[in-house]
């Protein structure tokens, strides 16, 4: 099973301000009984956004001029918390193809970059500018470049940087550990004959 090869992602940005974004509010664990992650579509921020009747809170994710982003740009320590994987499901599943913050917490950088959700990093100073410039023109067409590590837009090039393992596997391909081994079968099955098999008395 080939899996696609991440290494640009453009597309509207939308703000999500503030530190510590932690899990919870990522997706409250009320949604974790679902089945599968498919079901996880459009309840990401769901407290952060919505009141108990239902009624909007008037969250960025919701602002009609934000309609479509498909990039969040976020705080420091982005994902911390638990360290519930529905969290990188929820997001993904909701639209979002990458997410740009100041730092991210390790659990969830992890779990997002295995299954496809490139996590980067710019400084403080650069994150509020690309929410800046979002702001005042939520039209604005944003490229993640995974290959020169920039986001850019007209006129405007922020330095990106994230980890260069995870970074080459989103590039190659070869970010999905259990498609890893799927596609590895006789590279598996030679290891596992090398094996010690147990024996019973």
């Amino acid at each position: 099973m080939a899996l696609a090869k991440i290494i640009t992602i453009t597309g509207k940005a939308v703000p999500v301000p503030g530190a510590d974004m932690d899990t919870d509010r990522i997706i409250p664990a009320r949604f974790l009984k679902c089945i599968t992650f498919d079901e996880l579509a459009g309840t990401m921020f769901y407290d952060e956004r919505f009141n108990a009747d239902g009624s909007s809170k008037g969250h960025p994710i919701d602002a009609p001029q934000h309609k479509g982003a498909s990039i969040i740009l976020g705080g420091e320590n982005f994902g911390c918390g638990s360290s519930r994987e529905h969290a990188p499901q929820c997001i993904k599943r909701s639209g979002i193809r990458a997410v740009v913050a100041v730092s991210f917490a390790e659990i969830f950088f992890g779990n997002s970059s295995g299954i496809g959700l490139p996590c980067v990093c710019a400084s403080p100073e650069d994150v509020q500018r690309a929410m800046d410039i979002t702001t005042q023109n939520p039209d604005t067409e944003w490229r993640v470049d995974l290959e020169t590590m920039t986001l850019g837009c007209p006129g405007t090039s922020i330095p990106l940087h994230m980890p260069e393992e995870p970074r080459a596997a989103l590039m190659q391909g070869r970010w999905d550990a259990v498609a890893e081994l799927m596609n590895a079968q006789e590279a598996v099955e030679r290891l596992a004959a090398t094996l010690p098999r147990a024996t019973c008395n």
